[in-house]
């Protein structure tokens, strides 16, 4: 495994360090605590057991790796993990030993966890979630008629907004934002069903002991144990896939509008930041580049996620086992794709001169539609377009400028003025809705809690 040499460059540290062994083995262990301290407020076990099984339920007494290699023979960590904290709570009371993992079986304990741990990590991710959106919505006021020109299928279309760019990217952000929050709040649940799913061990007292177990962790309350219905698992992947695949949108426009032929925005550069080791002269988009290295990761991730979905009976056999280390991964990368976009654009350079000359390379021909719609008020909708048409692939054949050609046609010369033309060729006055757009993005984001 790589992890120490590649993931850094990938990922944050203080994610990485939430989906880490460290944080699963401590989300079992707060799983485990809780159950104790449920069952002793139901009554089915004592509450001085509950309290020393709880005060030993803390990562930093157990080997990680060594519970790792144990829970090869089980399939899972958990049976190893129970073994070592029966022996940490015997060595408090004997008695308080016996009612430990009390209930429960292996899935349970992890689902829960997986649970606790997507929690704690979708905070983080939710965080840079709005840091980007927080810096979108700042380009998208700051620019929000600074002229450039609309790319489709990569080929200048007509005038837009850099505002109106980032007011989409905004936009999209808050609409992830608000799948996360939803499954984060809604869909995370503990998992508790014993054996096979219907708690018979804990007789009469099953449905108690989960309210309660529920309760302990703050986490939503199932109808019934979903040990092979795995909606909630597919549903997060889903979640952050868009999340991640909304960072990438962003990361994509950036990487393109950094181009050297486009040069109209320039990602920071500050310790180094996006250097060549062998062409001096380059400035790469290194943020975006990272981002789009973590989303496209995400997307199979996620893909797996889904396909882990249809499982056997009341317990799966291999398929549940493939969600844990891809679950982290997901949650790892989405964080990831986010984090380096906020601090991508959070110190974008934007070069507004470039994009105006940009904007200016086709010698008026972007403006070719509204050249059309401004003289077919005066002779009509088919012929104004013939003749606007005609005149541009002159002007592209000639290599003079729309201007010049719509001024020297005859059918044209009549119907539009000088000062027609020179109205129609101006970018300001085609922009249609776009600065009104940016108002409703931005009060979108308003309407959010963000801003």
């Amino acid at each position: 495994m790589s992890e120490e040499l590649f993931a850094p460059i990938f990922v944050p540290n203080k994610i990485r360090e939430a989906v880490g062994g460290r944080a699963w083995l401590q989300a079992m262990l707060d799983a485990e605590r809780a159950l104790a301290l449920a069952e002793a407020r139901i009554g089915l076990i004592p509450p001085e057991a509950a309290e020393a099984i709880a005060g030993c339920c803390d990562a930093d007494r157990f080997d990680v790796v060594e519970i790792g290699h144990s829970g090869r023979a089980s399939g899972n960590p958990v049976p190893a993990l129970v073994k070592v904290l029966t022996d940490a709570v015997s060595e408090v009371s004997e008695d308080a030993a016996r009612h430990v993992h009390k209930g429960a079986t292996s899935q349970d304990i992890m689902d829960t966890a997986a649970m606790l741990v997507s929690r704690r990590v979708l905070d983080l991710v939710l965080a840079e979630l709005d840091g980007l959106a927080a810096a979108c919505a700042s380009l998208a006021e700051e620019h929000r008629t600074t002229l450039m020109a609309g790319r489709t299928l990569m080929q200048q279309a007509l005038p837009t907004t850099f505002g109106l760019k980032a007011a989409g990217w905004l936009v999209s952000l808050l609409e992830a934002r608000r799948r996360l929050r939803m499954v984060r709040d809604e869909g995370l649940a503990v998992q508790l069903g014993g054996a096979a799913g219907t708690l018979a061990s804990l007789g009469s007292s099953g449905i108690e002991v989960l309210r309660a177990f529920a309760d302990e962790l703050g986490l939503a309350e199932p109808v019934v144990p979903w040990h092979t219905a795995r909606f909630r698992v597919a549903d997060l992947g889903s979640a952050l896939s868009l999340a991640a695949g909304t960072a990438h949108k962003i990361a994509l426009d950036v990487i393109l509008m950094s181009q050297t032929e486009v040069g109209e925005v320039a990602e920071p550069s500050g310790g180094g930041r996006g250097g060549s080791s062998t062409l001096p002269h380059k400035r790469n988009p290194v943020g975006s580049v990272i981002a789009t290295a973590c989303a496209r990761r995400v997307y199979p991730l996620a893909v797996a996620l889904q396909s882990a979905m249809a499982q056997e009976h009341e317990r799966a056999a291999g398929a549940w086992h493939s969600e844990w280390d891809t679950l982290g991964e997901t949650l790892a990368l989405t964080g990831g794709a986010v984090a380096s976009m906020r601090e991508t654009l959070e110190g974008i350079e934007v070069h507004t001169e470039r994009m105006k000359e940009n904007l200016g390379i086709t010698d008026g021909l972007i403006l070719a539609e509204r050249v059309t719609t401004v003289a077919a008020e005066k002779i009509g909708r088919l012929e104004a377009h013939e003749l606007v048409q005609a005149a541009s692939h002159r002007a592209v054949e000639s290599g003079r400028s729309l201007r010049e050609e719509l001024a020297d046609e005859p059918g044209l010369r009549d119907a539009l003025s000088e000062e027609d033309l020179d109205a129609a060729l101006d970018p300001e006055g085609y922009l249609g809705s776009a600065e009104a757009f940016v108002d409703r993005a931005l009060e979108l984001y308003r309407k959010e809690g963000l801003g």
